[in-house]
């Protein structure tokens, strides 16, 4: 008998007849002998209208009470979908972050899983139910209160309880048929991939592609268990991620991310030390650097230029403020009409000139790079706002197209 952790996207419980058909997939599966975890997003828009209806509210920041009102729509979820199940005459309970055993850090608004102690989950199970768990949400045994994950949280409960409970397999439901070599919305002739590494999701995942949780890639990679990314309405093959694939093209797909924002210190002095102070002050904001460029001058002072989330260039923006006052710098620019476009493929190991053909075909196509970040297995550009879907199309045109 399977065990089987099935995630449902706030799109797939928009409304009565989604959760209907939400809970006849999840019967099916039973019926079928598998044991079944479901874990549920907010339905459709329900985390936007919450927000918008907080900032209507109070203009202040709330951290803890935020958490309060937004796991409130992952509570509404799970039980309509358990209410459901059991209308098609299957046993079924409902189970919050915190009763499914979620712990995690005190950080409200982006908590991290530090363990999961499910005893009611598996209590549950053995009594021959299916379990739905509210996504998104934990409890932070330190503070005794209720906590959230960040965006794509649900992603990282879901993959986080597959391996606690030793699942076989993680299935992720989305409004997608999987993952893809770009975004379709963008490129017509993005094609679906039939399975993908997990070291290749993770850096798709933080280089723009949104379509799973970078933090459920990591304890899927760091647990081994398999990701199955299927859409919500049709039973299509989907994409695996998985530890192993046929295939390791140089260029698995492109994935962009429009949402960076990038800093400049300017006059910082050239001695050591001064690096370490601002992004010392930079971590203590909570603010995770990607991109980093120095450039020194000779009269002994430069320029320091860091690219961040754009949801954390505020924070990013006071605590570089701070530090470049108490190392001495000049002034601090702020730079968010940027975006960040990414190759990513296990290939590049293995196959020379990669970075050159990508920088050949942005010149080709007239677009100018303003930064550049490696790993052994993705290349990184910031390019203008403007030029980031003609980035994408070339890219994918030059790398995906021509092996397909």
């Amino acid at each position: 008998m399977a065990l089987v952790v099935q995630k449902f996207g706030g799109t797939s419980l928009a409304d009565a007849d989604r959760i209907r058909h939400v809970a006849e997939r999840v019967t099916e599966n039973h019926t079928a002998g598998n044991r079944v975890v479901v874990v549920v997003s907010a339905m459709g828009e329900t985390t936007d209208e919450l927000i918008g209806l907080a900032g209507n509210v109070s203009e202040r920041a709330h951290p803890r009470e935020m958490d309060m009102l937004l796991t409130a729509g992952e509570r509404i979820s799970m039980a309509l979908v358990a209410m459901a199940i059991e209308d098609y005459g299957v046993p079924a309970v409902s189970f919050t972050g915190s009763q499914a055993g979620i712990l995690t850090t005190s950080v409200h608004g982006k908590a991290e899983i530090v363990d999961i102690t499910p005893f009611r989950v598996r209590d549950a199970l053995d009594e021959g139910k299916v379990v739905i768990v509210a996504g998104f949400q934990g409890v932070s045994p330190d503070s005794k209160d209720v906590t959230t994950l960040g965006r794509g949280g649900s992603d990282a409960t879901a993959v986080a309880l597959a391996a606690a409970l030793g699942a076989n397999v993680c299935e992720i439901y989305t409004d997608v048929d999987g993952i893809f070599t770009a975004d379709p919305r963008l490129v017509a002739a993005a094609r679906k991939l039939d399975e993908i590494s997990y070291e290749e999701m993770l850096e798709y995942a933080g280089a723009g592609a949104g379509v799973l949780m970078p933090r459920s890639v990591e304890y899927a990679l760091r647990h081994d268990i398999p990701i199955h990314v299927r859409s919500s309405f049709h039973d299509g093959v989907g994409t695996w991620v998985k530890e192993e694939t046929m295939e390791e093209p140089a260029v698995r797909g492109v994935a962009h991310d429009d949402a960076e924002t990038k800093l400049t210190i300017h006059g910082m002095p050239d001695r050591p030390g001064v690096a370490a102070a601002l992004f010392e002050e930079i971590a203590e904001a909570g603010v995770n650097v990607d991109m980093i460029i120095q450039n020194v001058s000779i009269d002994g002072f430069g320029d320091i230029s860091f690219t961040v989330p754009a949801e954390a260039a505020d924070a990013a923006r006071k605590a570089a403020e701070g530090a470049a006052q108490a190392v001495g710098a000049s002034s601090v620019d702020v730079d968010d009409d940027l975006a960040k476009i990414s190759v990513v493929g296990a290939g590049m190991k293995t196959e020379t000139g990669i970075a050159a053909r990508v920088f050949r075909i942005l010149s080709d196509a007239g677009i100018n790079i303003e930064m550049i970040s490696t790993s052994a297995i993705r290349v990184s550009c910031l390019v203008r706002a403007a030029d980031a879907e003609n980035a994408v199309r070339a890219l994918h045109e030059g790398f995906v197209e021509v092996v397909s």
